[in-house]
């Protein structure tokens, strides 16, 4: 495997200390430019300026760094079977650890150590120590050697030091607990890991093809771009696709995270990853594997974390410093106190797993659950600004309304029956390909009007168009200002509402006017209202649309607006916010407001699938068209920066209490390394909340 861009995937890590190791290794090999590890995904993804770069090199290097590089499995029970095993190891390892947690403990108050010591002589202890002790022992050796000092190098020193002073019943629990803190740390990080590797294994890995008539089985991988695809009952689609026979009952909850069935028929798109709960489609390929939109999901959670926030930048700063200063503390314990089993308990207690893992495993858990729910976060650093802002910016047209006008009224005009106005400006219609052409034609099919033949078909930007209709020359366009004038009681009140208006003129006479309207987003209120509750003080409605079609939205939903707006325009509206300080949010389509959205804190792309989950302008983008994942969003960053803020200060003050304890010689050796494993379950337990759909 050789170029100039690698994926490695790389097993044992377990907090951002082991990523930074796993990265400085893999920046150490010559003809690597920069390397981004990943700890939800388990990979790290390297640039090579060396295009002859071998995978074996940056294996070996990942390895000499205390890791495993392993091979890839690719079946379904492979996958299965492994997770089975690993929940009962997970059960009988927690047990265990209770149990034996529960008699070190009485042990240690009961005083039944010291006689155990009489029984079973020194060197068969210490070998056990060194037993037990071997993993963790070497990787401090091996890292210690590069110059390194790792969260295990306190604790085995501690180990050491406990053997070397005859204690070896306290450097064996030690080493217990230094083991079993190892497995803690992998099981935390694994609760952060779950919401990605849920959304992977939604993965199909089988595809029916349709190969010269014949139906062939074959490995998603070796499905080709214009292959036919079948897809029955009970089946994932395997790629995304346009369907080109049949129909079908889709579950796209993989990719919206909403569970209610999509019907879909011939020329609808479809994408990888929906199950099909009813009906049979067959499909031709349009996007493979990692280009699917489903690929784009997992591609974007994945590398989510490497976007960091302040939060996540002051924990990894913190963590720099945290050792020297412990060992300080250490070296003081002994020099003051001359106490050298105090001096082991400091080291024991002052692992610094805990502060390691105090961002990340929130942030992953808050990522991974979001993605669920169709929500795609592209970093850490989103989440921290969301939680911050407090002025929201929307975009109208395919933002607060579906970007798709519907006729909301025929006027008559000099005796005119209404559905012949209607039936006559959609047959002059009928070849437009204009929005408003378009929702005349479907108002006819509602209503069932049959749809008139035309001829002399033209049309011409911004005047409408011109048809024979039935013997009759129909146009259909905008009221002129004397029309207006002439029927100003018809159409003020429409004008007032922010209507479009259409005028329908029969052989030079007016007939009717026909009005047309955006359809809204009926959940934007509510969600607009839930925002402010949740802190949102300024919220602006920006449009390039006319000051009557704005005020008119504006006011329903209780918001400030801006009209009559170029692109330009509304980037130096975002400006102004931000230089009163303020932390500006932009809600948008993801397309023609792209500048505005780029100057924005944080911008959300609403309904965006299909190769635009990927773009760059927004930060978060929602797969399902549904305002009510706006506040529910908020509410969860907001809820994880407390989580956050509330593991440092658990873990900051447990550190205090057991530092104090431990340099006064309060808190033993043993206790002191039971109690070092407490902060990394109660991170674990209070970050696992953020899992929650």
């Amino acid at each position: 495997m050789k170029g100039s861009n690698l994926e490695v995937p790389v097993k044992g890590m377990d907090c951002a200390d082991c990523a930074r190791r796993v990265k400085n290794a893999v920046e150490g090999v010559s003809g690597v430019k920069s390397a981004e590890v990943l700890l939800s995904s388990e990979k790290t993804l390297i640039q090579s300026v060396d295009k002859n770069l071998d995978y074996q090199q940056i294996k070996k290097a990942i390895e000499d760094a205390g890791y495993s590089v392993p091979e890839p499995e690719n079946t379904e029970s492979s996958r299965t079977d492994a997770k089975a095993l690993a929940k009962r190891i997970n059960r009988f390892v927690g047990i265990i650890f209770g149990i034996i947690l529960t008699l070190i403990v009485l042990g240690e108050w009961l005083g039944l150590f010291e006689s155990l010591t009489r029984y079973v002589p020194f060197w068969a202890g210490a070998i056990f120590v060194l037993i037990i002790g071997y993993p963790v022992f070497w990787k401090v050796i091996k890292t210690s050697f590069r110059g390194e000092v790792i969260a295990q190098t306190f604790m085995s020193v501690g180990a050491i030091a406990a053997l070397v002073t005859g204690e070896w019943i306290t450097a064996a629990i030690v080493t217990f607990f230094m083991r079993t803190g190892d497995y803690i740390e992998y099981f935390t990080a694994e609760q952060a890991r779950k919401s990605v590797r849920f959304l992977t294994e939604l993965a199909p890995q089988q595809a029916t093809v349709l190969r010269d008539g014949e139906e062939e089985q074959v490995p998603v991988d070796e499905v080709q771009p214009g292959d036919h695809i079948v897809v029955r009952p009970g089946e994932k689609v395997p790629v995304d696709g346009k369907v080109i026979d049949g129909n079908a009952t889709l579950n796209q909850s993989a990719i919206t995270g909403e569970s209610m069935p999509v019907e879909v028929s011939e020329d609808s798109e479809v994408f990888a990853a929906t199950f099909v709960d009813g009906g049979r489609i067959t499909l031709e390929a349009t996007a493979i594997g990692s280009d699917t939109t489903f690929g784009h999901i997992i591609k974007m959670v994945e590398q989510a974390e490497s976007r960091k926030g302040r939060i996540q930048q002051f924990a990894d700063r913190f963590s720099t410093y945290y050792l020297p200063v412990m060992v300080t503390i250490a070296v003081l314990t002994y020099i003051f106190s001359g106490n050298l089993m105090a001096t082991v308990a400091v080291m024991v207690v002052a692992c610094p797993c805990a502060f390691a893992l105090a961002t990340p495993v929130a942030l992953l858990s808050a990522i991974g659950s979001s993605a669920k729910n169709g929500v795609l976060v592209k970093g850490g650093k989103y989440i921290e600004m969301l939680a911050r802002a407090d002025v929201l910016l929307i975009d109208k047209t395919g933002t607060l309304t579906f970007g798709k006008p519907e006729i909301s009224d025929v006027i008559s005009l000099n005796g005119y029956e209404p559905d012949s106005i209607l039936r006559q400006a959609a047959g002059a219609e009928r070849y437009s390909e204009h929005p408003l052409a378009k929702a005349v034609i479907e108002s006819v099919r509602q209503k069932d009007i049959a749809l008139p033949e035309a001829s002399d078909f033209s049309s011409e930007t911004g005047s409408g168009v011109r048809a024979t209709v039935e013997g009759a020359t129909i146009t259909v366009g905008k009221p002129e200002d004397e029309t207006m004038k002439h029927y100003y009681n018809e159409f003020e009140p429409l004008r007032k509402e922010g209507k479009s208006l259409m005028l329908v003129r029969k052989d030079g006479e007016p007939i009717g006017v026909l009005a047309a309207k955006d359809v809204e987003r009926t959940e934007a209120k509510d969600a607009i209202d839930a925002l402010k509750q949740l802190g949102i003080s300024q919220i602006e409605l920006l449009t390039g649309d006319h000051p009557a079609t704005a005020k008119t939205l504006a006011e329903k939903l209780g918001i400030a607006w801006q009209a009559d707006l170029l692109p330009e325009d509304k980037i130096e509206r975002v400006r102004h916010f931000q230089q009163q300080g303020k932390t500006v949010m932009m809600v948008g389509d993801g397309i023609n407001d792209a500048p505005a959205m780029a100057q924005a804190d944080i911008s959300i792309a609403m309904g965006v699938r299909g190769t635009d989950v990927a773009k760059e302008t927004s930060h978060i983008t929602l797969l399902r068209e549904d305002w009510s994942l706006v506040p529910e969003l908020f509410r969860k960053s907001q809820k994880t920066m407390r989580t956050i803020k509330g593991n440092f200060a658990f873990t900051t003050v447990y550190n205090i209490v057991g530092l104090s304890l431990a340099a006064f010689g309060i808190l033993p050796p043993i206790l002191a390394a039971a109690a070092q494993s407490v902060p990394d379950v109660g991170i674990m337990v209070n970050s696992s909340r953020l899992l929650k759909k």
